[in-house]
């Protein structure tokens, strides 16, 4: 099974080429309907009988399956010409109703293109009838196929603990292996062969040292160098590096096994049983060395080199012991089946039900062991040797180990029962799988290693960078394919599914494939991209060199923007060829639903073009709304960035600006007023104040002179007499400096003129006096340390009275 299913990974990936080949040499003729028919009635009779066998079966389906990419080949081959016709017919106006007449010319080009049309149809229609014929008997014929799979699993067979089996797979050993010993004397007796062995003597000779000399010395020493590239290369680039090299440690013994092979096979004395045998030695040993390098890798004797699952030191041990037992395993099932498989069936049912017991007990004990271990490992943070808790990767390895203790006892259950057929396809797919899991791991850390290179930045940190996870996740997306073979997912149901991504949807009367799809998406990509340089050449290059304002310029270049993209969707979907026009119904009901459920960013939407376009506020421009103020540093599509005179960003919808009340302080110009009140003592001579204050407020060099500086004499305060500064600044955005800048001045020439700034002051008079000093007189001193002090009398209302005097 094994051996099959490494066969299928192969026949997919080239069913896959095969496929796009075929579609892409189809010719413009049109198909031969008449071979296709004989086809289909074979494949229906084939149907009926159901007596064919699996090969002959997916022969017929392959069959089937090309001819139905051929008939859609052919259905969309007229498509523009057809199109091309229903527009011309369209532009002649619509048919005349019975009791009208339209001029004869019209009439005579109306039946002259109908007749075009028809005869092109006439094809496109036969091609649909035959694409449909043809996908109904590829879904009959799958649905035969996986019936005959699923019966296959639940086929209950001889039980291999059965005492009385035990000879016959013994002898059946002997069979076997004596077949393979009496082609060998066979061959050794033939003069011919025996002659062309001796004259190949000096090539398998030296065949067989160079074969066991890489398998039995290469992987040792591949090991020391690729410790030897670790420790010399650099800290970014050596996990790289080392993976790489420690490739061969896998590639060198199995090249050494493929090497035997030839050196086995130039002798010319194995038969046909012995040459299969042979032949699977190198698959065999790509498992065994393949699980070996992957136990070093996933649990390294260095901790540090390691990034999950993290095992103690003597538990890492046992974890490579494991693993290398589990491809030693499947290096078992694969010549197990090499020997006494034929074709994909067993030569004796109830002899390799027998023969296959100990090593499916085998696996279930390893994948137990292999469980019980995950279950104890935990992750590790990558930048440090300890331990820290994650809680999706130890979750992940948790439910792992457990699947895997589950399935390593209920498989080998099952094939002492006797359902060896399941017990196999469930036991070999979890070791592949596992072993897959276990490679995609291993990727993420060279993946890192190598964006660390490229990017410059730390390889401990780079682990966490979001491309490597990206990597990582779309080669775990990738190799679905993989897993899906390894669980007994036919190489044509792949395809099948690959046909139909190719064919793509079909929504009214147009069919979207891929292609179209990638097309939307590489015009469009091309568009936005020339849109964001113009609006990059406006903004730094051609507006600057006007006489238009910031946020006249802004506004400007956002409207390239929005514009650029509405142009960059619509010409994309349109060089795609994508007609629209049969969603117009979908459309409406969809605008509908999205008018109610948006219609808040909708209205902030609309806002923001309004804004850009009447710019009542600007880039740049201090505002106040709904109790905001401040500087506003970006005007999207739904919300206004206003950044507050706290350094906070304030986010307010478009919809706010627009319906509600702003204040904006800097629209049009900077100028703006400030106003500095002052008091002064009573008997100060007001008009040496008002020419005291003038000088400060001219002197000040962001104050404008014309119109001047204003001084008012507010009026009589309860303490002083009040005077205003008003002036017009140059830039009112300095009104706070210039505010604190003048009061700094007044107190200066206030001094220095001795004209006081007056305080408020008040003088607090008790009524009764007498009474609080009496009621303090009678009071104890102390009080006993035994007794309680009693709750102070309450005050008479006359002393709870406060007269307020003016100094």
């Amino acid at each position: 099974m094994t051996q099959r299913l490494i066969a299928a990974c192969l026949s997919a990936v080239f069913a896959v080429f095969l496929g796009c080949a075929a579609l892409a040499q189809q010719g413009a003729g049109a198909p031969d309907y008449a071979s296709w028919d004989a086809l289909a009635e074979r494949a229906e009779s084939a149907l009926e009988a159901g007596v064919a066998s699996d090969a002959e079966l997916e022969a017929l389906r392959a069959e089937v399956a090309a001819r139905r990419a051929e008939f859609l080949d052919a259905e969309s081959r007229q498509d523009s010409r057809v199109a091309t016709l229903r527009a011309q017919i369209e532009a002649l106006g619509p048919v005349p109703e019975e009791g009208q007449s339209e001029p004869a010319d019209i009439t005579e080009r109306r039946v002259e293109l109908t007749d075009q049309l028809i005869r092109l149809l006439a094809p496109q229609r036969a091609a649909t009838e035959a694409y449909n014929r043809a996908d109904g008997l590829v879904r009959e014929l799958d649905g035969v196929l996986r019936d005959r799979q699923a019966d296959a699993l639940l086929d209950l067979g001889s039980t291999p603990v059965n005492p009385a089996l035990w000879p016959g797979a013994v002898e059946h050993v002997v069979e076997i292996f004596g077949a393979i010993g009496g082609e060998v004397r066979r061959a050794l007796r033939s003069e011919i062969q025996r002659s062309q062995a001796v004259a190949n003597l000096p090539i398998t000779l030296f065949l067989l040292v160079l074969a066991l000399a890489l398998v039995m010395r290469g992987r040792d020493l591949t090991q020391r160098i690729t410790q030897v590239v670790y420790d010399r290369s650099g800290a970014v680039g050596r996990v790289a590096v080392s993976y790489a090299v420690s490739l061969t440690q896998v590639f060198v013994p199995v090249l050494g096994l493929y090497v035997l092979t030839l050196a086995l096979r130039s002798t010319g004395i194995f038969g046909a049983r012995g040459t299969e045998l042979i032949e699977a030695f190198p698959q065999a040993g790509l498992m065994f060395f393949g699980l070996v390098w992957l136990g070093y890798q996933i649990f390294p004797k260095n901790q540090a080199m390691s990034s999950w699952p993290v095992l103690e030191d003597r538990l890492r041990g046992t974890a490579r012991f494991y693993t290398g037992a589990l491809g030693a395993l499947l290096a078992v099932s694969i010549l197990f089946e090499a020997a006494f498989f034929e074709g994909g069936a067993p030569l004796n049912a109830d002899a390799a039900a027998v023969l296959s017991f100990p090593v499916r007990i085998l696996f279930g004990l390893v994948l137990y062991r292999l469980g019980r271990l995950l279950i104890r490992a935990v992750s590790k943070s990558d930048a440090g040797d300890e331990p820290v808790p994650d809680p999706l990767r130890d979750k992940m390895a948790r439910l792992l180990g457990r699947a895997l203790i589950v399935i390593g006892v209920f498989a080998p259950v099952m094939a002492a029962i006797g359902y060896s057929t399941l017990a196999s396809a469930t036991l070999l797919p979890t070791a592949l799988s596992l072993a897959l899991v276990g490679f995609l791991a291993t990727l993420h850390r060279p993946i890192s290693d190598v964006y660390a290179l490229i990017s410059g930045g730390d390889a401990d940190q780079a682990s966490e960078a979001l491309v490597p996870v990206l990597i990582s996740f779309v080669l775990g997306i990738a190799s679905s394919p993989l897993f899906a073979l390894v669980w007994g997912v036919r190489p044509a149901d792949l395809s099948e599914l690959w046909a139909r991504f190719l064919a793509g949807i079909t929504l009214g009367e147009t069919r979207i494939s891929p292609t179209d799809f990638l097309t939307v998406i590489v015009v469009f990509l091309v568009l936005y991209a020339i849109t964001r340089f113009i609006q990059s050449t406006l903004k730094s290059t051609i507006l600057p060199k006007t006489r238009m304002d910031v946020g006249g310029r802004n506004a400007i270049t956002a409207g390239v923007g929005y514009v650029g993209i509405f142009l960059a969707g619509l010409v994309a979907i349109t060089a795609a060829g994508i007609d629209l026009s049969t969603l117009a119904i979908f459309a409406s009901a969809l605008a509908v639903g999205v008018g109610f459920g948006l219609q808040t960013i909708v209205s902030n939407f609309v806002s923001g073009i309004i804004l850009l376009i009447e710019r009542p506020i600007s880039e740049g421009d201090w505002i106040e709304v709904g109790g905001q103020m401040g500087y506003v540093r970006d005007i999207s599509v739904r919300a206004t960035r206003i950044e507050t005179f706290d350094r906070t960003d304030v986010i307010v919808p478009n919809a706010d600006l627009v319906s509600g009340t702003v204040t904006n302080w800097t629209r049009g110009n900077l100028t703006g007023r400030v106003i500095v009140p002052v008091g002064v003592a009573y008997g100060t001579d007001t008009r040496r104040v008002e020419t005291i204050l003038r000088e400060i407020a001219e002197a000040h060099p962001l104050v404008a002179l014309s119109p001047a500086p204003a001084i008012i004499f507010q009026g009589f305060g309860a303490d002083s007499l009040d005077f205003e500064i008003r002036a017009i600044l140059r830039d009112v955005n300095w009104v706070l400096s210039v505010k604190s800048d003048m009061n700094h001045e007044i107190a200066r020439r206030f001094a220095e003129e001795d004209i006081e700034i007056p305080f408020a002051q008040r003088d607090v008079w008790l009524r009764n006096p007498e009474v609080l000093a009496g009621e303090a007189a009678r009071a104890p001193q102390t009080a006993p340390e035994t007794e309680q002090r009693p709750p102070a009398p309450p005050i008479a209302p006359e002393l709870a009275r406060d007269d307020l005097g003016d100094d």
